[in-house]
């Protein structure tokens, strides 16, 4: 009798034009949706406040429950990503976003304003980076860590690009006009950029030697599963504590207004070029290694900059923290395929991101108010160095056993 062996089944995917199709409308869509959705805000609340009368902390508040939202969507987004691909979700959440941004434009009362942002929130569930992670992990197969890299690279310039353009709109205009003109963007690029630019067969989950496939339940249900969710939690909540509040910290330390922001400026370049560095790393590191590298780093970097002074010193470890934020991103999005593979990545990574989204929301409200438990923004980035210094911890212990 002749031994008989079965391949595993092979995975279905676009050809080559068809993947650069996808990989293309991704980058413009996410560099549109995070623009307009996310980036766009912080340049037009202080215009909110003067305008509409409301205080900044209210109107910071909204802006945070779209946040929220958006994580606890993103966890229903993971199942139907998985079950039938990202065309339909980005596409219904891109129609969503639009009427969304009208109801913030024209609102007429805080209520109606508190709307808009939940509706709001419920489309960057449904656009921003989880749905479009899962779609180029699933499309891509093997090759999927050089398209995340390529996605978080072109979405780098949402800020560069939108932030200009909503100063400029709400200083010709006002800020309900200048909503109403980034919806109009909004809509004329991501609705018929997701409906035609991801068509295609969803193909079946690729097989990643080295992990473990299981099901979904198990994954989700496990310690190591817990002790990931955590340590990327504690990381980005560090992480982005430390960039929302770097300007105060460093005109406390006697930079002037317009250097600090340059410096954070500098810190976001710095975050592009992490990201074109994390293929050489991943290529001699494992999953474990990486991340309580990259993790411990981010702890690093955190506390130099509440331990340093001197305006070289300090503009150089703004740089490094930058640098080390973006390998942290992709650190972030193939944490589930690095470890179970990616037959059931859309769920396991929305419960993934759901508490990472939720602490990026309360970052820049938490950072302050550590500031004044402390008694200054040094002492809190001390702080928040030990929150990273714990994320490593629990990051060793985030990889399951290998399987065979």
């Amino acid at each position: 009798m002749t031994a008989t062996t079965t391949a595993p089944p092979q995975t279905e995917t676009l050809d080559k034009a068809g993947l650069r199709r996808v990989l293309a409308t991704l980058c413009l869509t996410e560099i549109t949706s995070w623009g307009i959705l996310y980036y766009a805000f912080p340049v037009l609340s202080v215009a909110i406040s003067h305008q509409s009368g409301w205080s900044p902390s209210v109107i910071v508040a909204a802006f945070s429950i779209s946040q929220l939202v958006a994580a606890v969507v993103g966890i229903p987004v993971g199942r139907l990503l998985d079950a039938g691909g990202p065309r339909t979700v980005m596409t219904a959440g891109s129609v969503l976003a639009v009427p969304a941004l009208l109801v913030v434009a024209w609102s007429p009362n805080l209520p109606v304003f508190y709307a808009g942002w939940t509706l709001a929130g419920v489309a960057m569930g449904a656009v921003l980076y989880p749905p479009a992670f899962a779609a180029l992990t699933r499309w891509y197969g093997a090759d999927y860590v050089k398209a995340l890299m390529i996605l978080t690279l072109a979405a780098g310039l949402a800020s560069t690009v939108f932030a200009p353009l909503a100063a400029a709109l709400v200083e010709r205009y006002d800020w309900r006009a200048t909503y109403v003109v980034l919806a109009a963007i909004l809509a004329a690029v991501t609705i018929p950029g997701h409906f035609l630019g991801l068509r295609g067969r969803w193909p079946d989950p690729p097989r990643h030697p080295g992990t473990s496939a299981v099901d979904h339940r198990d994954a989700s249900r496990s310690r190591v599963f817990a002790a990931l969710v955590i340590a990327l939690s504690l990381a980005a909540f560090a992480a982005f504590a430390a960039v929302f509040n770097l300007v105060p910290l460093l005109i406390e330390q006697g930079f002037s207004p317009g250097l600090a922001a340059l410096t954070l400026g500098l810190g976001g370049a710095g975050q592009v070029l992490g990201r074109i560095g994390y293929l050489p790393i991943a290529a001699h590191t494992g999953p474990r290694g990486r991340a309580v590298a990259i993790i411990a780093a981010t702890a690093a970097t955190t506390a130099l900059l509440g331990v340093v002074d001197g305006v070289t010193a300090l503009i150089s470890v703004a740089i490094g923290a930058g640098l080390v934020r973006g390998v942290f991103t992709l650190v972030q999005a193939t944490a589930i395929t690095d470890r179970w593979g990616a037959t059931h990545y859309g769920r396991l990574n929305g419960l993934m991101s759901a508490p990472i989204v939720i602490v990026m929301a309360l970052a820049p409200w938490a950072g302050t108010a550590l500031s004044s438990w402390t008694g200054s923004y040094a002492r809190t980035y001390l702080v928040l160095g030990g929150i990273a210094l714990l994320a490593a911890v629990f990051a060793a212990a985030s990889v399951p056993r290998r399987t065979t």
